[in-house]
Protein backbone atom coordinates (compact mmCIF):
# COMPACT_ATOMS: atom_id res chain seq x y z
CA UNK A 1 0.00 0.00 0.00
CA UNK A 2 1.33 3.62 -0.75
CA UNK A 3 1.48 6.71 1.18
CA UNK A 4 -1.29 8.90 0.09
CA UNK A 5 0.89 12.03 0.65
CA UNK A 6 3.69 10.70 -1.76
CA UNK A 7 1.26 9.85 -4.30
CA UNK A 8 -0.24 13.86 -4.30
CA UNK A 9 3.26 15.00 -4.49
CA UNK A 10 4.31 12.75 -6.91
CA UNK A 11 1.43 12.48 -9.29
CA UNK A 12 3.60 12.56 -12.61
CA UNK A 13 5.96 10.67 -11.42
CA UNK A 14 3.72 7.85 -10.05
CA UNK A 15 0.92 8.11 -13.02
CA UNK A 16 4.26 6.84 -15.47
CA UNK A 17 5.35 4.38 -13.12
CA UNK A 18 2.04 2.58 -12.85
CA UNK A 19 1.63 2.70 -16.40
CA UNK A 20 5.22 1.02 -17.17
CA UNK A 21 3.69 -1.52 -14.44
CA UNK A 22 0.90 -2.63 -17.20
CA UNK A 23 -1.35 -0.74 -13.70
CA UNK A 24 -4.85 0.16 -14.80
CA UNK A 25 -5.55 1.62 -11.61
CA UNK A 26 -7.63 4.84 -12.04
CA UNK A 27 -5.25 7.07 -10.41
CA UNK A 28 -7.92 10.24 -10.74
CA UNK A 29 -10.70 8.71 -9.09
CA UNK A 30 -7.68 7.84 -6.29
CA UNK A 31 -6.64 11.32 -5.67
CA UNK A 32 -10.10 12.56 -5.90
CA UNK A 33 -11.46 10.17 -3.73
CA UNK A 34 -8.20 10.93 -1.35
CA UNK A 35 -9.23 14.55 -1.47
CA UNK A 36 -12.99 14.12 -0.76
CA UNK A 37 -11.79 12.28 2.36
CA UNK A 38 -9.67 15.05 3.79
CA UNK A 39 -12.03 17.59 3.09
CA UNK A 40 -14.33 15.58 4.71
CA UNK A 41 -12.67 15.23 7.94
CA UNK A 42 -11.21 18.92 8.28
CA UNK A 43 -15.20 20.09 7.81
CA UNK A 44 -16.85 17.02 10.45
CA UNK A 45 -13.60 18.38 12.61
CA UNK A 46 -14.92 21.63 12.64
CA UNK A 47 -18.70 20.83 13.66
CA UNK A 48 -17.43 18.59 15.96
CA UNK A 49 -15.36 21.39 17.93
CA UNK A 50 -18.30 23.30 17.39
CA UNK A 51 -20.36 21.06 18.81
CA UNK A 52 -18.28 20.01 22.01
CA UNK A 53 -18.21 24.47 22.47
CA UNK A 54 -21.91 24.86 22.21
CA UNK A 55 -22.48 21.64 24.52
CA UNK A 56 -20.45 23.32 27.20
CA UNK A 57 -21.51 26.64 26.77
CA UNK A 58 -25.00 25.36 27.48
CA UNK A 59 -23.99 23.87 30.33
CA UNK A 60 -23.03 26.63 32.30
CA UNK A 61 -26.00 28.56 30.81
CA UNK A 62 -28.27 25.30 32.78
CA UNK A 63 -26.38 25.76 35.87
CA UNK A 64 -26.90 29.83 35.83
CA UNK A 65 -30.87 28.75 35.61
CA UNK A 66 -31.02 30.74 31.81
CA UNK A 67 -33.52 29.16 29.50
CA UNK A 68 -31.39 26.94 27.06
CA UNK A 69 -34.66 25.77 24.90
CA UNK A 70 -33.35 27.91 21.71
CA UNK A 71 -29.90 25.70 21.62
CA UNK A 72 -31.62 22.28 21.53
CA UNK A 73 -32.73 22.27 18.21
CA UNK A 74 -29.58 23.91 16.83
CA UNK A 75 -27.53 21.45 18.22
CA UNK A 76 -29.36 18.81 17.16
CA UNK A 77 -28.88 19.63 13.74
CA UNK A 78 -25.58 20.28 14.17
CA UNK A 79 -25.51 16.88 15.70
CA UNK A 80 -27.28 15.36 12.57
CA UNK A 81 -24.75 16.89 10.21
CA UNK A 82 -21.95 15.54 12.10
CA UNK A 83 -23.62 11.82 11.95
CA UNK A 84 -24.52 11.92 8.25
CA UNK A 85 -20.93 13.44 6.90
CA UNK A 86 -19.46 10.43 9.20
CA UNK A 87 -20.99 8.12 7.46
CA UNK A 88 -19.99 9.57 4.14
CA UNK A 89 -16.57 9.63 4.92
CA UNK A 90 -17.10 5.75 5.89
CA UNK A 91 -18.31 5.07 2.39
CA UNK A 92 -15.40 7.12 1.17
CA UNK A 93 -12.65 5.37 3.14
CA UNK A 94 -14.69 1.85 1.85
CA UNK A 95 -13.87 3.30 -1.85
CA UNK A 96 -10.47 4.44 -1.21
CA UNK A 97 -9.00 1.58 0.28
CA UNK A 98 -10.82 -1.04 -2.22
CA UNK A 99 -8.99 1.25 -4.44
CA UNK A 100 -5.56 1.75 -3.28
CA UNK A 101 -5.51 -2.41 -2.87
CA UNK A 102 -5.28 -2.62 -6.41
CA UNK A 103 -2.31 -0.21 -6.33
CA UNK A 104 1.07 -1.97 -6.74
CA UNK A 105 4.68 -0.80 -5.39
CA UNK A 106 6.33 1.64 -7.45
CA UNK A 107 9.84 -0.03 -8.73
CA UNK A 108 13.13 0.47 -8.08
CA UNK A 109 14.53 3.61 -10.34
CA UNK A 110 16.92 0.88 -12.48
CA UNK A 111 14.56 -1.45 -12.16
CA UNK A 112 14.32 -2.56 -16.32
CA UNK A 113 10.74 -1.39 -18.20
CA UNK A 114 9.08 -3.36 -19.90
CA UNK A 115 6.92 -6.78 -19.07
CA UNK A 116 8.40 -10.17 -19.46
CA UNK A 117 10.68 -10.13 -22.28
CA UNK A 118 12.41 -6.52 -20.96
CA UNK A 119 13.61 -9.06 -18.09
CA UNK A 120 17.53 -8.38 -17.79
CA UNK A 121 19.62 -11.35 -16.87
CA UNK A 122 22.41 -10.07 -14.73
CA UNK A 123 24.96 -13.56 -14.62
CA UNK A 124 25.03 -17.07 -15.56
CA UNK A 125 26.26 -19.42 -12.60
CA UNK A 126 27.78 -23.39 -13.09
CA UNK A 127 28.68 -25.11 -16.42
CA UNK A 128 26.03 -27.15 -18.12
CA UNK A 129 27.11 -30.16 -18.41
CA UNK A 130 27.10 -31.81 -21.65
CA UNK A 131 25.43 -35.62 -21.93
CA UNK A 132 26.53 -37.98 -24.10
CA UNK A 133 23.50 -39.20 -24.46
CA UNK A 134 19.70 -37.51 -24.83
CA UNK A 135 19.19 -36.62 -21.43
CA UNK A 136 15.24 -38.06 -19.73
CA UNK A 137 12.55 -35.01 -18.48
CA UNK A 138 12.25 -35.59 -14.45
CA UNK A 139 8.93 -37.26 -14.90
CA UNK A 140 10.41 -40.29 -17.23
CA UNK A 141 13.25 -40.52 -14.57
CA UNK A 142 11.37 -40.52 -11.24
CA UNK A 143 8.66 -43.19 -13.03
CA UNK A 144 11.95 -45.67 -13.77
CA UNK A 145 13.26 -45.23 -10.42
CA UNK A 146 9.95 -46.05 -9.00
CA UNK A 147 10.04 -42.62 -6.96
CA UNK A 148 7.70 -40.52 -8.34
CA UNK A 149 4.45 -40.98 -9.25
CA UNK A 150 1.47 -38.82 -10.38
CA UNK A 151 -1.93 -41.42 -11.77
CA UNK A 152 -1.92 -42.50 -8.41
CA UNK A 153 -1.84 -39.00 -6.86
CA UNK A 154 -4.49 -38.08 -9.51
CA UNK A 155 -6.31 -40.71 -7.91
CA UNK A 156 -6.75 -39.09 -4.54
CA UNK A 157 -7.17 -35.39 -5.90
CA UNK A 158 -7.03 -34.61 -9.51
CA UNK A 159 -5.07 -33.09 -12.23
CA UNK A 160 -1.64 -31.52 -10.97
CA UNK A 161 -0.50 -33.35 -7.71
CA UNK A 162 1.98 -35.67 -7.07
CA UNK A 163 3.25 -38.66 -4.62
CA UNK A 164 6.71 -39.47 -4.27
CA UNK A 165 7.99 -42.62 -2.82
CA UNK A 166 10.62 -44.45 -1.05
CA UNK A 167 13.55 -42.82 -2.06
CA UNK A 168 11.72 -39.94 -3.60
CA UNK A 169 10.37 -39.08 -0.46
CA UNK A 170 13.63 -39.59 1.19
CA UNK A 171 15.04 -36.60 -1.17
CA UNK A 172 12.43 -33.96 -0.59
CA UNK A 173 13.08 -34.42 2.90
CA UNK A 174 16.91 -34.39 2.67
CA UNK A 175 16.42 -31.23 0.19
CA UNK A 176 14.10 -29.49 3.25
CA UNK A 177 16.44 -30.11 5.99
CA UNK A 178 19.62 -29.40 4.31
CA UNK A 179 18.21 -25.67 2.93
CA UNK A 180 16.82 -25.09 6.62
CA UNK A 181 20.23 -25.76 8.09
CA UNK A 182 21.80 -24.15 5.90
CA UNK A 183 19.54 -21.19 6.26
CA UNK A 184 19.78 -21.48 10.30
CA UNK A 185 23.91 -20.77 9.69
CA UNK A 186 22.80 -18.13 7.45
CA UNK A 187 21.43 -16.60 10.65
CA UNK A 188 17.85 -17.35 10.30
CA UNK A 189 15.27 -18.54 12.83
CA UNK A 190 13.20 -21.78 11.81
CA UNK A 191 9.74 -21.46 12.43
CA UNK A 192 6.75 -23.74 12.54
CA UNK A 193 3.84 -21.46 11.05
CA UNK A 194 0.05 -21.72 9.96
CA UNK A 195 -0.60 -22.82 6.58
CA UNK A 196 -4.88 -21.63 7.07
CA UNK A 197 -4.97 -17.54 7.15
CA UNK A 198 -7.35 -15.29 7.57
CA UNK A 199 -8.42 -12.51 4.58
CA UNK A 200 -6.78 -10.07 6.46
CA UNK A 201 -3.27 -11.76 6.40
CA UNK A 202 -4.17 -12.62 2.59
CA UNK A 203 -4.63 -8.88 2.45
CA UNK A 204 -1.82 -8.04 4.51
CA UNK A 205 1.03 -9.81 2.33
CA UNK A 206 -0.42 -8.26 -0.95
CA UNK A 207 -2.13 -11.77 -1.90
CA UNK A 208 -5.72 -10.01 -1.97
CA UNK A 209 -7.63 -8.67 -3.65
CA UNK A 210 -5.48 -9.13 -7.00
CA UNK A 211 -4.62 -12.80 -6.65
CA UNK A 212 -8.06 -13.86 -5.12
CA UNK A 213 -8.89 -16.56 -8.10
CA UNK A 214 -5.53 -18.19 -6.86
CA UNK A 215 -6.56 -18.95 -3.79
CA UNK A 216 -8.06 -22.29 -2.45
CA UNK A 217 -10.69 -21.18 0.33
CA UNK A 218 -12.63 -22.82 3.27
CA UNK A 219 -15.71 -20.62 2.77
CA UNK A 220 -17.49 -21.92 5.87
CA UNK A 221 -14.67 -21.18 8.28
CA UNK A 222 -13.26 -17.83 6.07
CA UNK A 223 -9.84 -19.05 5.86
CA UNK A 224 -7.15 -19.64 2.50
CA UNK A 225 -4.58 -21.70 2.51
CA UNK A 226 -1.40 -20.04 2.19
CA UNK A 227 0.17 -19.78 -1.86
CA UNK A 228 3.29 -19.14 -0.15
CA UNK A 229 4.59 -19.04 3.49
CA UNK A 230 5.55 -15.58 3.15
CA UNK A 231 1.71 -14.97 4.05
CA UNK A 232 2.16 -16.03 7.44
CA UNK A 233 5.13 -15.32 8.36
CA UNK A 234 4.68 -11.13 6.83
CA UNK A 235 1.51 -11.34 9.15
CA UNK A 236 3.49 -12.41 12.75
CA UNK A 237 4.15 -8.65 13.90
CA UNK A 238 0.91 -7.31 12.51
CA UNK A 239 0.21 -4.40 14.44
CA UNK A 240 3.39 -4.35 15.98
CA UNK A 241 6.12 -1.78 17.09
CA UNK A 242 8.99 -3.69 17.50
CA UNK A 243 11.48 -2.59 20.06
CA UNK A 244 14.51 -0.75 20.15
CA UNK A 245 17.32 -2.95 18.37
CA UNK A 246 15.24 -5.65 17.57
CA UNK A 247 16.11 -5.47 13.96
CA UNK A 248 16.67 -7.35 11.75
CA UNK A 249 14.10 -10.37 12.07
CA UNK A 250 15.23 -13.07 9.86
CA UNK A 251 13.10 -16.29 9.74
CA UNK A 252 12.98 -18.76 7.55
CA UNK A 253 9.57 -21.66 7.41
CA UNK A 254 9.10 -24.90 5.56
CA UNK A 255 5.47 -25.61 3.97
CA UNK A 256 3.23 -27.04 1.52
CA UNK A 257 2.48 -23.90 -0.82
CA UNK A 258 -1.25 -24.08 -2.66
CA UNK A 259 -2.34 -22.56 -6.01
CA UNK A 260 -5.25 -23.15 -7.74
CA UNK A 261 -2.94 -21.96 -11.03
CA UNK A 262 -6.02 -20.13 -12.24
CA UNK A 263 -5.73 -19.36 -16.22
CA UNK A 264 -3.04 -21.57 -16.59
CA UNK A 265 -4.75 -24.17 -18.76
CA UNK A 266 -2.75 -26.06 -20.89
CA UNK A 267 0.55 -24.82 -19.13
CA UNK A 268 3.47 -26.81 -17.74
CA UNK A 269 0.86 -29.63 -17.42
CA UNK A 270 3.76 -32.02 -17.41
CA UNK A 271 6.10 -33.06 -14.35
CA UNK A 272 6.74 -30.97 -10.97
CA UNK A 273 6.60 -27.24 -12.84
CA UNK A 274 3.32 -26.12 -12.33
CA UNK A 275 1.32 -27.89 -9.44
CA UNK A 276 -1.91 -26.95 -7.43
CA UNK A 277 0.59 -27.82 -3.45
CA UNK A 278 4.10 -27.86 -3.78
CA UNK A 279 6.49 -27.42 -0.73
CA UNK A 280 9.11 -24.58 -0.31
CA UNK A 281 11.60 -23.12 2.31
CA UNK A 282 10.72 -19.51 2.58
CA UNK A 283 13.20 -16.96 4.14
CA UNK A 284 11.72 -13.82 5.23
CA UNK A 285 13.34 -10.41 6.59
CA UNK A 286 11.94 -7.32 8.75
CA UNK A 287 14.70 -4.43 8.72
CA UNK A 288 15.25 -1.17 8.77
CA UNK A 289 14.46 1.05 5.77
CA UNK A 290 17.72 2.20 4.83
CA UNK A 291 18.90 -1.81 4.73
CA UNK A 292 16.52 -2.84 2.99
CA UNK A 293 18.18 -2.73 -0.72
CA UNK A 294 21.55 -4.44 0.73
CA UNK A 295 19.58 -6.69 2.53
CA UNK A 296 18.22 -7.76 -1.01
CA UNK A 297 21.34 -8.34 -2.26
CA UNK A 298 22.53 -10.32 0.49
CA UNK A 299 19.05 -12.50 0.79
CA UNK A 300 19.94 -13.38 -3.07
CA UNK A 301 23.31 -14.44 -2.15
CA UNK A 302 21.49 -16.84 0.60
CA UNK A 303 19.40 -18.52 -2.10
CA UNK A 304 22.32 -18.46 -4.42
CA UNK A 305 24.65 -20.59 -1.88
CA UNK A 306 22.01 -23.50 -2.23
CA UNK A 307 22.51 -23.81 -5.68
CA UNK A 308 26.13 -23.43 -5.50
CA UNK A 309 26.65 -26.50 -2.93
CA UNK A 310 23.94 -28.97 -4.45
CA UNK A 311 25.78 -28.06 -7.81
CA UNK A 312 22.91 -27.10 -10.09
CA UNK A 313 23.66 -24.35 -13.05
CA UNK A 314 21.65 -21.29 -12.49
CA UNK A 315 21.05 -17.59 -13.52
CA UNK A 316 19.72 -14.42 -11.98
CA UNK A 317 17.57 -12.47 -13.58
CA UNK A 318 16.27 -8.98 -12.12
CA UNK A 319 12.20 -8.50 -13.39
CA UNK A 320 11.15 -5.59 -15.31
CA UNK A 321 8.44 -3.50 -14.34
CA UNK A 322 5.50 -4.89 -15.84
CA UNK A 323 6.62 -8.62 -14.04
CA UNK A 324 8.09 -7.59 -10.82
CA UNK A 325 6.30 -8.69 -7.77
CA UNK A 326 3.03 -7.25 -6.87
CA UNK A 327 4.27 -6.05 -3.69
CA UNK A 328 7.91 -5.72 -4.39
CA UNK A 329 10.24 -2.38 -5.77
CA UNK A 330 12.70 -5.20 -7.50
CA UNK A 331 12.28 -8.35 -7.49
CA UNK A 332 15.30 -10.97 -8.68
CA UNK A 333 15.06 -14.78 -10.28
CA UNK A 334 16.83 -17.41 -9.75
CA UNK A 335 16.73 -19.58 -12.60
CA UNK A 336 17.79 -23.20 -12.48
CA UNK A 337 19.20 -25.37 -15.88
CA UNK A 338 16.32 -27.81 -16.81
CA UNK A 339 18.10 -30.09 -19.60
CA UNK A 340 15.29 -31.62 -20.98
CA UNK A 341 13.57 -28.43 -21.77
CA UNK A 342 16.42 -27.05 -22.52
CA UNK A 343 16.28 -24.02 -20.69
CA UNK A 344 16.04 -22.33 -17.53
CA UNK A 345 13.23 -22.48 -15.11
CA UNK A 346 11.84 -20.01 -11.96
CA UNK A 347 13.40 -21.72 -8.79
CA UNK A 348 13.37 -18.72 -6.49
CA UNK A 349 12.07 -15.47 -6.44
CA UNK A 350 13.44 -12.66 -3.79
CA UNK A 351 11.54 -9.27 -3.46
CA UNK A 352 11.94 -5.84 -1.46
CA UNK A 353 8.64 -4.84 -0.45
CA UNK A 354 9.93 -1.86 1.19
CA UNK A 355 6.57 -0.43 3.39
CA UNK A 356 4.29 -1.89 1.33
CA UNK A 357 3.59 -4.69 3.82
CA UNK A 358 4.23 -3.26 6.70
CA UNK A 359 2.06 -0.14 5.84
CA UNK A 360 -0.73 -2.49 5.44
CA UNK A 361 -0.01 -4.08 8.53
CA UNK A 362 0.85 -1.22 10.88
CA UNK A 363 4.34 -2.94 11.63
CA UNK A 364 6.67 -0.26 13.01
CA UNK A 365 10.16 0.08 14.63
CA UNK A 366 11.40 2.38 17.33
CA UNK A 367 15.20 3.55 16.95
CA UNK A 368 17.59 4.54 19.56
CA UNK A 369 17.52 7.55 20.58
CA UNK A 370 13.50 8.33 20.42
CA UNK A 371 11.23 9.40 17.83
CA UNK A 372 8.07 8.67 16.50
CA UNK A 373 8.25 4.72 15.53
CA UNK A 374 8.64 4.11 11.74
CA UNK A 375 7.38 1.41 9.09
CA UNK A 376 9.90 -1.68 8.86
CA UNK A 377 10.89 -2.89 5.75
CA UNK A 378 9.79 -6.17 4.71
CA UNK A 379 11.63 -9.03 2.33
CA UNK A 380 11.12 -12.60 1.00
CA UNK A 381 12.76 -14.72 -0.93
CA UNK A 382 12.28 -18.67 -1.70
CA UNK A 383 15.07 -21.12 -0.54
CA UNK A 384 14.10 -22.94 -2.74
CA UNK A 385 11.24 -23.86 -3.90
CA UNK A 386 12.04 -28.04 -2.71
CA UNK A 387 10.19 -29.94 -6.02
CA UNK A 388 11.71 -27.78 -8.99
CA UNK A 389 14.72 -28.19 -6.73
CA UNK A 390 14.66 -32.19 -6.77
CA UNK A 391 13.59 -32.14 -10.31
CA UNK A 392 16.73 -30.31 -10.95
CA UNK A 393 18.61 -32.34 -9.19
CA UNK A 394 17.38 -35.26 -10.89
CA UNK A 395 17.98 -34.00 -14.69
CA UNK A 396 20.80 -32.22 -13.94
CA UNK A 397 22.25 -36.21 -12.14
CA UNK A 398 21.29 -38.53 -14.55
CA UNK A 399 23.36 -41.25 -15.71
CA UNK A 400 23.38 -43.18 -19.09
CA UNK A 401 21.33 -45.94 -17.71
CA UNK A 402 18.57 -44.17 -15.04
CA UNK A 403 20.61 -43.73 -11.88
CA UNK A 404 20.81 -40.77 -10.43
CA UNK A 405 23.48 -39.22 -8.50
CA UNK A 406 23.42 -37.85 -4.94
CA UNK A 407 25.79 -34.52 -4.72
CA UNK A 408 27.69 -35.13 -1.58
CA UNK A 409 26.28 -32.13 0.36
CA UNK A 410 22.77 -34.18 0.64
CA UNK A 411 24.28 -37.69 1.31
CA UNK A 412 24.77 -37.08 5.34
CA UNK A 413 20.76 -36.86 5.34
CA UNK A 414 20.47 -40.10 3.11
CA UNK A 415 22.24 -42.16 5.22
CA UNK A 416 25.51 -41.46 2.83
CA UNK A 417 23.71 -42.81 -0.46
CA UNK A 418 25.53 -41.48 -3.18
CA UNK A 419 23.23 -43.55 -5.50
CA UNK A 420 19.29 -43.87 -6.55
CA UNK A 421 19.07 -46.57 -9.01
CA UNK A 422 16.39 -47.71 -11.35
CA UNK A 423 13.57 -50.48 -9.11
CA UNK A 424 13.74 -53.75 -10.55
Amino acid sequence: MLDPKYVREHETEVRQTLENCKSKVNISLYLDLDRRRRDLTISVDKRKERLNKASEEMGRMKKEGQDISAYRGKLQELSDEIKQMDNEISAVEKDFHELELQICNLPDANVPVGGEESNKELRKVGELRQFDFKPKPHEELGAALGILDFEKAAKVSGARFFSLWGLGAKLERALTNFMLDLHEKQGYQELVIPHLVNYQSMEMSGQFPKFIEQAFATKEDNLYLIPTAEVSLANLHRGETLPIGSLPKKYAAYTPCYRREAGTYGKDTKGLIRLHQFNKVEMFQFVEPEKSAEALELLVDNAEEVLKLLGLPYRVVVLATGDKSFSSVKTYDLEVWVPSQNTYREISSCSNCTDFQSRRGAIKFKREGGGKPELVHTLNGSGLAVGRTWLALLENYQQADGSVVIPEVLRPYLGGLDIIRPSK
